[in-house]
């Protein structure tokens, strides 16, 4: 198992009146090894906040989350912040690449954060092995800017994967693409998650990229349905 929520519930406060809004409500999921799940819900369900609380980026209000058999309510500031970096990879919809650095160097960087230290020569030829997986690797010297925007996603992709992590949460990660370029990044995601093993959780709003994963998830009125 590499994520288990259970019973989690999550909300904030809503405007000036001090009122509260529940997000997630009793909110319990089991994620396998290599599994593809996306989420799928009107704009403001709680999609990200799921992506979050799974992503140790935020805390529940109750319950617990486990993330390969830790309980992550336990855990430290540091703790949390290195089972990130080891265990954990993140795709969001705006790529978030350092625009004064190389493709190389944007997706070595959280190599940086690992616990241990990592071989700076072993990391960049793994990064240069994804870079050619993913079809950019001619691209390794150029700034971001130089890319087109799905290539910018297929490097924020590698960066995501560099540290091998046993999950992969990508947050509408075709969101800013177009429609071809899209289903290419899908595509992409599905391939490198057999190759590496990697648990994918995906929240998006389109529903053929939904379709093309294991199960499919919906958050609707903060509470998680299996549509699979």
């Amino acid at each position: 198992m590499i994520v288990e929520l259970d019973s989690v519930n999550k909300g904030y406060l809503d405007g000036d009146d001090g009122a509260r809004r529940e997000i997630l409500i009793d909110v319990s999921l089991q994620v396998e090894q290599g599994e593809r799940i996306s989420v799928i819900g009107h704009s403001g369900c709680g999609k990200s906040t799921l992506l979050n609380l799974m992503g140790l980026l935020d805390v529940p209000d109750s319950g617990a989350i486990f993330l390969n058999g830790k309980d992550t309510l336990r855990m430290s500031e540091k703790e949390s912040s290195e089972t990130r970096a080891n265990d954990i990879g993140f795709v969001f919809q705006q790529h978030h690449l350092l625009p004064q650095a190389t493709v190389l160097e944007n997706v070595t960087l959280p190599s940086l954060a690992l616990s241990k230290k990592a071989d700076p020569g072993i990391v960049k030829a793994r990064a240069l092995e994804l870079l050619a997986e993913v079809g950019i690797v001619d691209h390794a010297n150029k700034l971001p800017g130089k890319l087109s925007g799905g290539e910018r996603q297929r490097a924020a992709v590698v960066r995501a994967l560099i540290n091998k992590p046993s999950l992969l949460l990508a947050d509408e990660p075709t969101g800013a693409l177009d429609s071809e370029r899209s289903h290419e990044l899908a595509g992409l995601l599905l391939e490198l998650n057999r190759s590496e093993g990697t648990a994918l959780v995906m929240v998006t709003h389109n529903h053929d990229i939904a379709a093309m994963m294991d199960r499919r998830l919906t958050i609707q009125s903060g509470t998680l349905q299996d549509d699979s």
